[in-house]
């Protein structure tokens, strides 16, 4: 189904200009490219754009919009509606800092504002400014017509390598998603959402702030994959905004509209993948190996749309460089390489990395300053390989977890232990000073009875 977009909007006019103009003729099809990529979302647009900027011949082939679900019904969107919920419930809860203030919210106009922001960031993936970069864009269909061919319309796409980038789409049924959830105009009084992973808590929780009253169903607890600690704070932080959680669905008929958040499923019927001879699970994706290549060998994948995980915009731009440069050049490098963090945007953000195994060291925000100062609750986990300061995973829960965590991604990725974090000088008061107040606490324990004894005689006077 295409996104859908408001026909009488000035925000979605310019968007449309941008990333799937009404006028826009396909190129005339080179004899040879060494990239197709099969998508734009951010997957294929990093794939394309870098693979251009390498010199080589690519083209882009898009069936909606370009920008892809980040864009137009993800990343953006969702985070301009939560900026919105949050202004609305810090205002009303600024009585804890000795302030008051009258809380009205204009529905019609924060979605507006969401649309406005979707246009304005468009420019970045918008079809005129691909072609500029020497990007022969193709809007329309494509599938595969054999193992070296594309076909869009009536053009074929003759490649040496290909990535096919097309993503996921969101299972349902007859209710909201979250492709149509930004084309709301008016506050649903009563608002049920169906599913508790991240986009399932961070709409309830928009949602119950802008004003709805808001059922969640969560058949266990809100993001059941993350550290039981945070699933535990976000569960007291949605019922302090509510929002009534419940195990089991209630009729649909007993709201005025109704999320599904139950998962995706991956793009993948319309590409002709057989036709290719390349295999794929209709439940985790087009079949890749540790290279993205899947099971022809000129073909790869990256992002949602392929079985490695995890499934985030971040990922899919890091999978798209991998593939790239294992797709055009000799020398391969594995996604085992890779260290993708994640976090969901409600309040509190919970962020994660790595393994939830390992010895923990862990820091409350009820002993950092900067939380004290801004009433804020949450923790620092940091995981080490037992026996040794080599990091395997952390959690961070609170404010600017998101920037935390990745703090944590960088010392994974270029093997700083904690040790080193320790002795790294951050600024006070912030919240990444927690990062080496955890590596404080692991410090201690390397102090043992006998080096105690040791620094005692050694210091005696």
């Amino acid at each position: 189904m295409p996104i859908p977009l408001l026909a009488d909007d000035p925000h979605d006019a310019a968007l449309r200009a941008a990333v799937k103009p009404p006028g826009w003729v396909n190129p005339t099809p080179a004899p040879l490219y060494n990239l197709v990529v099969i998508g734009g979302g951010p997957a294929g647009l990093v794939a394309a754009a870098g693979a251009a900027g390498l010199g080589a011949k690519v083209a882009l082939v898009e069936r909606d919009l370009l920008g892809g679900d980040c864009l137009n019904v993800g990343c953006v969107p969702s985070k301009a509606l939560l900026r919105a919920a949050t202004a609305a419930h810090d205002a009303r809860t600024a009585t804890r800092f000795g302030v008051t203030a009258d809380v009205t919210v204009d529905f019609a106009a924060v979605m507006a504002r969401v649309r406005r922001v979707r246009a304005e960031l468009s420019a970045a993936d918008s079809a005129d400014r691909f072609r500029g970069l020497g990007v022969d864009v193709f809007l329309g269909d494509g599938k595969f017509a054999d193992e070296q061919t594309v076909q869009v319309g009536g053009a074929k796409l003759r490649f040496r390598r290909c990535v096919v980038a097309t993503g996921t789409r969101p299972k349902a049924d007859g209710v909201l998603t979250s492709e149509s959830l930004f084309a709301l105009t008016e506050l649903p009084r009563r608002f049920l959402v169906v599913g508790a992973g991240p986009v399932g808590c961070e709409m309830a929780q928009a949602f119950a702030r802008l004003g709805s009253a808001v059922t969640l169903v969560a058949k266990t607890v809100p993001l059941p994959h993350d550290h039981p600690d945070a699933s535990a704070l976000l569960l007291k932080s949605l019922r302090a905004d509510g929002i009534t959680v419940v195990s089991d669905a209630p009729p649909f008929d007993q709201f005025d509209a109704v999320l599904n958040a139950t998962g995706r499923t991956p793009n993948v019927e319309s590409l002709n993948l057989t036709a290719a001879g390349i295999a794929v699970d209709p439940v985790r994706g087009i079949t890749v190996d540790e290279f993205l290549r899947t099971t022809n060998p000129r073909v790869y994948a990256a992002g949602d749309v392929c079985s490695f995980g995890p499934r985030f915009t971040h990922a899919a731009d890091a999978m798209a460089r991998i593939a790239i440069q294992n797709a055009l050049f000799p020398f391969r490098r594995k996604t085992s390489a890779l260290v993708a963090p994640h976090c969901t945007y409600t309040d509190p953000e919970v962020a994660g990395v790595g393994s939830p195994d390992g010895t923990p060291f862990r820091h409350e925000f009820g002993k950092l300053d900067r939380a004290v100062t801004d009433g804020a609750d949450g923790f620092v986990e940091v995981r080490v390989k037992p026996g040794t300061d080599r990091i395997v995973g952390a959690t961070a829960v609170g404010p600017h977890a998101g920037e935390i965590i990745g703090t944590m991604s960088v010392a994974m990725a270029n093997r700083l232990g904690l040790r080193k974090l320790a002795g790294a000088v951050f600024p006070y008061p912030t919240y990444t000073e927690a990062v080496r107040k955890v590596g404080d606490a692991f410090n201690r324990t390397r102090l043992t009875p006998f080096v105690a004894r040791l620094f005692r005689w050694w210091l005696k006077l």
